[in-house]
């Protein structure tokens, strides 16, 4: 007779990475094109930008097509100075940076600016009131900025000294001020969601609204810009609420979006499975997180865990099912002395198997 097994009373509890929010100060995107006196591209040439603020500096190098472009510039006003084999050729002054990339676009034509000096021409009053207005649209940007970042680090010092319900208040006052960026709402989701994991310690019917609130903030930042990591952290709150099925299809979409951290997801994936006991679906999970990173040991310890699951009785002996040994096998090969070799070990001797590792063993010395 054939009857199943339980996982030999094995607590299955997994930890699911969770990706914290970013609450450093938001930079912006800079780009655009250099020609020359002939209207043609610079290549070669470098575009100085100095922080009127604090004086930082950030050189960018011209390509072949006379393009500039850098990631991680600090939001203000810069002093931005052209430079061809290191002599300044044009400048331009009270610059701005904000966090919208096509306001930061500047492009440099020395061939209209010396048009411009030669015929005495200054700007015509369409132009003086586009750079008024654009100046207008800049000091709000940077107010606005400004104000925000005050409230993420609110909320991070808020969430270090362990008070997530202060980090909430702070959040939502961040999205009174500005609903529209992502990294506000992620944020937010994140302070709920301490605030729900505080709670179930001591209340978890309590904590269930809390994260029905995180999963509404992360939500909204997925609405704005959908990213891996707001997918992943969408997806453990889901979990945490009981939406067994919207978590998977959230840790799916988050590896569809970055492919080079799909281990991780899939991963997260079959932890959540494990912990619902969708063992069929867990044993996926971890078979995807496999292929993604053939590396990641745990991967393989939890494959076994769930394929153990699946063991079977057949007289006294139990009997796995095909890759079992195997799996427990791989992780020991990957992590001997890792938390889970032991359980291991005893996985392989309960259905009968050998180590077949060749850490701890010494190798068989050849006679010639």
């Amino acid at each position: 007779m054939k009857r199943n097994l339980v996982l030999l009373g094995l607590a299955v509890i997994l930890a699911v990475a969770y990706v914290p929010a970013v609450l450093a100060q938001a930079t912006g995107t800079v780009k655009g094109v250099v020609k020359d006196q002939q209207g043609k591209p610079m290549a070669g040439a470098i575009v100085q930008y100095v922080s009127s603020e604090t004086g930082r500096k950030y050189e960018l190098k011209t390509n072949n097509k006379g393009e500039f472009f850098s990631l991680g510039v600090a939001p203000g006003r810069y002093t931005v100075t052209l430079l061809k084999d290191g002599n300044e050729v044009f400048h331009f002054n009270g610059v701005p940076v904000t966090l919208d990339e096509e306001q930061n676009r500047l492009d440099v034509d020395l061939q209209k600016e010396q048009q411009r000096a030669a015929q005495g021409q200054g700007l015509s009053p369409e132009q003086q009131k586009q750079m008024q207005e654009q100046k207008e649209k800049t000091q709000k940007e940077q107010l606005t900025v400004k104000s925000l970042n005050e409230k993420l680090a609110a909320a991070r010092a808020a969430m270090q000294a362990g008070t997530p319900e202060q980090a909430v208040q702070a959040m939502t006052e961040a999205t009174q001020i500005d609903p529209n960026r992502d990294l506000i709402w992620f944020t937010l989701g994140d302070a709920y969601s301490a605030q729900a994991k505080k709670t179930e310690a001591t209340d978890r019917a309590a904590a269930k609204p809390m994260y029905d609130q995180a999963i509404q903030a992360y939500q909204k930042a997925i609405a704005i810009k959908p990213m891996a990591d707001y997918y992943n952290n969408l997806a453990q709150a889901e979990a945490k609420a009981g939406q067994t099925d919207q978590a998977i299809q959230a840790y799916s979409q988050a590896a569809q979006i970055d492919p080079t951290r799909a281990a991780m997801f899939y991963f997260n994936e079959g932890a959540v499975l494990t912990n619902t006991g969708k063992v069929d679906d867990a044993i996926e999970a971890f078979k995807k997180a496999i292929a993604a990173d053939p590396n990641r040991a745990d991967s393989y310890y939890w494959l076994g865990v769930n394929m153990i699951g699946k063991a079977t009785l057949q007289g006294d002996k139990m009997v796995a099912p095909p890759g079992t040994a195997e799996a427990f096998n791989k992780y020991l090969e990957l992590q001997p002395t890792g938390q889970f070799a032991e359980p291991a070990k005893q996985m392989l001797a309960s259905i009968g198997a050998s180590i077949e590792t060749s850490f701890g063993k010494k190798k068989s010395s050849k006679t010639k």
